[in-house]
């Protein structure tokens, strides 16, 4: 059966044929575009008017997310901007310390059992005058119950005393950069990384692995994705154990699931050849709507959690050098094996001595094992310089641009974390273009919310929450953004052969939105209304979900 969409106006990112008013579509793919003149010689079609006053483009394409997006809502939610939920519910920001334990002795005093443990997420203790949030001030919620609140950066957690005593860290001698001690040689309760949280998560209520999601998230996360717009997301970092890679086929392979997910194999917790040999393993077990077989590797922390690996001269504030993720030896043979095997790699770094490292590991990988079109993509890649770009360029790697960081951390960044100069570089989308560097832009969800033309917004207007411009030479294009959250996205997940673009023979991928984004005007591109997404042929409307 061919049904024929007609639309106001149809975005197609085929510089072919750019606008148009018509689409085909026959079992989930794109007959073809153009006039409905030009598409009735496919034969008997039904017209599908539905759209008629909407505006159509590529399905958008979310190149850096986690599916726990749809699982921390089950949690109580502490962030500093207010922030809507899966089903549309405005969640209140916590805009100091003091509010932030108010409402989790409110969240905590519903909870009937007393042994159970208490979660929480998106604390920004940068907000608060940098304030440190210890032990001491959970405990004044509970002393006896295991509370952990994961940071909105997502590379720290801050716990009570009897989330410590559970997990045998409440003790002298602790001896790790990411365990701060206070003056007692006890631990504070703040945690900077994967190695200090993941022991201490299972006791605080995060009972999985902390980038795990459940069945009940998934749908959630699926249900962020067509409020946004968004027909593909990836999950970024994953450890994909077999129940894991069951519950996912099962649930994308539902019809009613509106999102292709592209899942990738975390690094931390495997030695690197378990890791190679894990993602040749996984690949096969791909589907139309669940992508496997690619690589996450994270080589540093954050900025505005300082735990990001900077060149000279270091954290405007004087703070010390942020923490490795990974050791060069490591990355070395990952990088080397994957060239070797085919294995796309996504590295995340923020601080531009973890890119440097990077660059320079890949540099000597790619003399042993070159490759013309590997797209392995630096995420993130916050403070990368003009040097470093063209050296990506050169390289044939790709960069995915945290342009969100702008507004959420921008003014932080400038008086606080790197300073006026490097704050007005972070995330340089114009200068990647202009260096010949292949690009997208995210929101890292749940780190910020999921919402590829906010983030458009971001990189074009680079407006921090006070309204200061940071690096007016840096703005892009709307033109450049809407590419960057379609085409550019895809290309940097080696799907441009499928989707980024509406034309003929790729999949049947469309945002359906009430507004122009072409036409609203750039500091408008993030007020563009989504009526729903259309995914694989399937209508997916925001007042349905």
């Amino acid at each position: 059966m061919i049904t024929i969409y007609k639309a106001r106006k149809i975005i197609t990112m085929n510089p072919a044929h750019a606008h148009t008013t018509h689409v085909a579509v026959r079992d989930g793919k794109i007959l073809g575009t153009g006039p409905l003149e030009d598409l009735e010689g496919w034969g008997d079609y039904t017209l599908d008017d539905r759209f008629a006053d909407k505006v159509l483009m590529p399905g958008l394409i979310e190149a850096h997310s986690h599916l726990m997006e749809g699982s921390l809502w089950a949690y109580t939610y502490v962030g500093f901007f207010d922030r809507m939920s899966p089903e549309g519910e405005m969640q209140k920001g916590s805009k100091n310390l003091q509010e932030v334990l108010a409402k989790l002795k409110e969240a905590e005093s519903k909870i009937e059992d007393p042994d159970a443990p208490m979660p929480a997420w998106s604390l920004d203790p940068i907000y608060f005058d940098n304030v440190r949030v210890t032990r001491h001030d959970l405990d004044q919620v509970s002393s006896t119950r295991p509370i952990g609140i994961m940071h909105a950066s997502g590379h720290i957690m801050n716990v009570n005393t009897k989330a410590l005593e559970l997990a045998g860290m409440m003790r002298a001698g602790v001896n790790h950069d990411g365990v701060p001690l206070g003056d007692d040689g006890m631990p504070l309760g703040e945690l900077k990384g994967p190695d200090v949280m993941t022991p201490v998560s299972p006791f605080v209520g995060f009972d999985r692995d902390m980038l795990a999601c459940d069945e009940k998230g998934i749908w959630r996360f699926g249900k962020l994705c067509v409020r946004a717009g968004v027909t593909t997301a990836t999950d970024l970092a994953n450890k994909l154990p077999d129940e894991t890679v069951n519950m996912f086929t099962k649930i994308t392979g539902q019809t009613k699931y509106p999102t292709r997910i592209v899942s990738l194999r975390f690094h931390h917790g495997i030695s690197p050849e378990d890791l190679i040999d894990h993602a040749i393993a996984l690949k096969p077990k791909s589907t139309e709507m669940l992508r496997l077989g690619k690589i996450k590797v994270i080589v540093d922390g954050s900025i505005q959690g300082f735990s990001a690996r900077l060149r000279e001269p270091g954290y405007f504030n004087g703070a010390p050098n942020g923490l490795w993720y990974i050791s060069p030896e490591h990355l070395k043979y990952i990088l080397e094996n994957a060239l070797e095997k085919g294995i796309h790699i996504n590295t995340h770094t923020n601080g531009d001595q973890a890119t440097q490292l990077v660059i320079e590991t890949m540099t000597e990988a790619l003399r042993k094992h070159p490759s013309s079109d590997h797209r392995f993509v630096l995420q993130h890649c916050q403070l990368a310089d003009a040097a470093q770009f063209r050296k990506i360029a050169k390289l044939g790697m790709c960069v995915n641009l945290f342009a969100n960081h702008h507004f959420y951390w921008g003014d932080e960044h400038y008086k606080l974390t790197v300073g006026p100069e490097r704050a007005e570089r972070m995330n340089a989308a114009g200068t990647a273009l202009r260096e010949g560097v292949p690009m997208t832009i995210h929101s890292d969800a749940p780190i910020t919310p999921l919402g590829p033309l906010f983030t458009g917004w971001c990189a074009v207007n680079r407006l921090t929450a006070s309204g200061r411009t940071l690096g007016e030479a840096d703005k892009i294009t709307v033109d450049q953004a809407l590419y960057a959250i379609t085409l550019g996205a895809a290309y940097t997940l080696h799907m441009d052969q499928e989707i980024g673009s509406i034309e003929a023979g790729k999949r049947a991928d469309f945002a359906v939105l009430e507004d122009d984004p072409e036409e609203i005007g750039s500091d408008k591109l993030k007020d563009v209304r989504v009526w729903g997404t259309v995914q694989g042929g399937r209508v997916f409307a925001v007042a349905d979900i």
